[in-house]
C-alpha cells in the first residue's frame, strides 16, 4: 500500500496526571509539537494515557503503519518496555525528558545539572541546612532532581540528612505537607529546593501562615520558570527549561527517524537556566 496517500500522522504519548489540562510541563511540551505540526504540515494525535496501567499506552491501532508514523512519548515514567515494544513492531519512536543508556531515540534536558547548580547557588549563600521537596520519583526528571540535589550536598561535605528530603510529587497537596513537616523541625532548614514552581508556592504560603519570612528566614528555589509565579508574593528563584523547543526539536527528529533521514540514535540533552531572584539570599 502506498503510504503517499494520507498526511503523515504521528502521535504524541501523555501520561495523565492530576491537573493534566492545567499541566505547565504538558502544554508546553504539546505547544512545541504543535509549532513543529504546522510547519512541517503534518498531523499529531493526544493519546493520554493511564500512568497506573502501561499496557493501555499502546493499542493496535497506533502500532499500525498504515495509520500512524511514529510515536513521541512525552514521557514514560522509567518504563523503557513500552517503547521497546513499539520499536519491536517497527514503529519509529522518540522519548522526551528521559536520558536512555540504550540505543533509543531521545531529547532531554539536564536537569541533574541544573539541581546541582540550585544547591550551590544556596551554598554561595552562606547556607549549609539545605532541604529538597522532590517531585515523583517515578519520572527521570524528578529523580534526577532529587539526585543533583543529594549529589551537590556530598560534593560540599555536608551530610544528607534524611529528615530534609520531603516527597511533594510535582502535586500541591503532598508539597504542602512537606513543607510544614520541614518547617516544623527542631533544626529547620534555611534553603529549601523545592523540584517545582507549583510546589514551591505552596511552600512560600506555609512559610506565611507559620511567620517565617522569605527569604529573610528561608530561602527557597523553585524549578520550571512557570507563568503563575507572578502570583507569588516573593519573587521567585527558578530554573526554565526549553520544554516548547523539546517538544518542537521531538517531533522534527521523530519526522526525520520516520523518514529515514535521521542518524541513529538520535540523542540530545538540552541544558535549563537558573533564574536568580529575590526569594533566595545570603544567610543572616
Amino acid at each position: 500500500m502506498s503510504m503517499t496517500k494520507r498526511k503523515p500522522i504521528y502521535v504524541l504519548i501523555l501520561p495523565r496526571f492530576e491537573d493534566i489540562f492545567h499541566s505547565f510541563y504538558t502544554g508546553e511540551i504539546t505547544k512545541g509539537v504543535n509549532l513543529a505540526a504546522s510547519r512541517l504540515n503534518i498531523d499529531f494525535l493526544v493519546h493520554i494515557t493511564d500512568r497506573s496501567n502501561h499496557a493501555t499506552w499502546l493499542d493496535p491501532t497506533i502500532l499500525d503503519r498504515k495509520h500512524v508514523d511514529g510515536i513521541l512519548f512525552a514521557d514514560i515514567d522509567n518504563d523503557l518496555e513500552m517503547v521497546k515494544r513499539a520499536i519491536m513492531r517497527g514503529m519509529p519512536c522518540l522519548v522526551l525528558n528521559n536520558i536512555i543508556p540504550e540505543p533509543i531515540n531521545y531529547i532531554a534536558i539536564n536537569n541533574y545539572k541544573a539541581a546541582v547548580q540550585v544547591v550551590e547557588e544556596f551554598v554561595k549563600l552562606g547556607h549549609t541546612k539545605i532541604a529538597t521537596i522532590a517531585g515523583d520519583l517515578s519520572t527521570q526528571a524528578g529523580q534526577s532532581r532529587l539526585d543533583g540535589y543529594t549529589d551537590a550536598l556530598k560534593k560540599h561535605g555536608f551530610a544528607v540528612n534524611k529528615s530534609y528530603i520531603r516527597i511533594g510529587g510535582f502535586l500541591r497537596t503532598p508539597a504542602r505537607q512537606g513543607a510544614q513537616d520541614l518547617l516544623k523541625l527542631k533544626d529547620r532548614p534555611t534553603a529549601i529546593f523545592v523540584a517545582s514552581d507549583v510546589m514551591a508556592l505552596e511552600a512560600i504560603d506555609v512559610a506565611k501562615s507559620r511567620k517565617i519570612t522569605v527569604p529573610g528566614d528561608l530561602s527557597i528555589c523553585g524549578f520550571d520558570d512557570n507563568p503563575l509565579n507572578v502570583h507569588s508574593p516573593v519573587r521567585l528563584a527558578t530554573v526554565a527549561q526549553p520544554l516548547v523547543e523539546m517538544g518542537r526539536l521531538g517531533l522534527e527528529m521523530l519526522c526525520q527517524i520516520s523518514r529515514g533521514k535521521a542518524k541513529l540514535p538520535v540523542k540530545e540533552i538540552l541544558p535549563a537556566k537558573f533564574l536568580k531572584a529575590e526569594s533566595m539570599a545570603a544567610l543572616k
